[in-house]
């Protein structure tokens, strides 16, 4: 999976973006399964913010380009280093 993947789910509005929103989904309800299908990370990502996610056992992939170019690749106005495919 890739920023093309990531730019199809948003297409179909199942992406979220930010450390929080992800972390928000990605809590289980008593014997719920999370709502997140893959969880990527920018590049140039915050230590801070793969520890999070690995505190809250969510697993993630690592992105190949930065904050920045995934910004422009996606066609986004803001810059995030954290990007959740939804089920």
């Amino acid at each position: 999976m890739s920023v093309k993947d990531i730019k199809e789910a948003m297409g179909k509005e199942k992406v979220l973006f930010g450390i929080k929103e992800v972390l928000k989904a990605g809590k289980s309800k008593k014997g719920k399964s999370s709502k997140i299908k893959k969880v990527f990370l920018a590049s140039d990502a915050r230590e801070e913010t793969k520890k999070k996610l690995e505190g809250a056992k969510i697993e993630f992939e690592v992105l190949k380009t930065t904050k920045f170019n995934s910004e422009k690749e996606l066609g986004l106005n803001f810059e995030s280093e954290v990007f959740s495919i939804l089920k």
